[in-house]
């Protein structure tokens, strides 16, 4: 089985960026782009299995895992960063996994150079405004307003608590019961670490905007029609799940499967998603 490899990068603006790279370069290559609170260490049970097909990369972003802090923190900012990661291994086409705070930077990086997208991974992202549920409206409040007590609000979730529940809320208590707690504790400690709460702070503020973008990112959509494969967890507690359909109506061609599983599905269905993305990269090769 091809190594993994945890190395590090520091960016142009001095911030160290950490990654993990697996299998040969010369290989298709994947980008795994994890969302909130996690790391690339979401991707633990995929990567080995991925690599033997794949040259996959999957960084910390900043200020999560073991990645520093921007002085500037935005989305935009995100994919500029893994941008300038990608350029310096020399990395053309490429695959790009989506998770939640990870389409944002995703989108970035594929509408910036759209003729360098293989193909996308979706899983249990949002680009559609069917994702959002009642339990936005804080959010929501929040970019109209951005208050101190709407920010209160809007924030209430960065708590040792509220990390557990990404993994667990809404989720049936066998397959909740499939999910370490090492995966949200080690989250938290790193939440807790210096700049990392004013991150999680600023990228709230921030998904608004990307929020905004969402019709530039149907046009894209509409335009390129990339290669997609969506993987869900139909226990999502934060979007909801007829986020599916619109994805679906957005790509026609594009190959769907949900999981009895929550919004981190790779903590207890890996094998199954592993299994499907290495065919769905065989089959967007040939």
């Amino acid at each position: 089985m091809p190594p993994t490899t945890r190395q590090r990068l520091r960016l142009s603006g001095g911030t160290e960026l950490s990654f993990i790279t697996a299998g040969d370069a010369s290989k298709p290559a994947v980008l795994l782009l994890h969302g909130f609170p996690s790391s690339a260490r979401m991707f633990r049970a995929v990567v080995p299995e991925l690599s033997r097909a794949a040259y996959v990369i999957a960084p910390d972003l900043p200020g999560f895992g073991e990645s520093g802090v921007l002085q500037t923190v935005s989305f935009a900012a995100f994919g500029e960063a893994i941008s300038e990661l990608l350029d310096r291994l020399k990395i053309g086409a490429r695959y790009i996994y989506l998770h939640d705070f990870g389409a944002p930077v995703g989108f970035h990086l594929a509408m910036k150079q759209p003729e360098l997208v293989s193909g996308l991974i979706i899983q249990n992202a949002n680009a559609h405004r069917t994702g959002f549920g009642p339990q936005w409206a804080a959010t929501q409040a929040y970019w109209s307003l951005p208050s101190e007590e709407n920010e209160a609000a809007a924030t209430a979730h960065l708590t040792f608590e509220g990390t557990r529940d990404q993994y667990v809320a809404n989720v049936p208590p066998d397959v909740a019961a499939r999910i370490p707690a090492a995966s949200w504790e080690e989250d938290w400690r790193v939440m807790c670490l210096p700049g990392r709460m004013d991150t999680q702070r600023a990228l709230i503020a921030d998904y608004g905007n990307y929020v905004a973008r969402f019709g530039a990112i149907a046009q894209y959509l509409a335009r390129r029609q990339p290669p997609s494969l969506l993987l869900w967890g139909r226990h999502d507690a934060f979007f909801e799940l007829a986020e599916v359909l619109s994805w679906m109506q957005a790509l026609p061609r594009m190959e769907a499967h949900i999981f009895d599983a929550g919004h981190f599905l790779l903590e207890t269905h890996a094998a199954d998603a592993g299994s499907l993305m290495l065919d769905f990269i065989g089959r967007a090769r040939n």
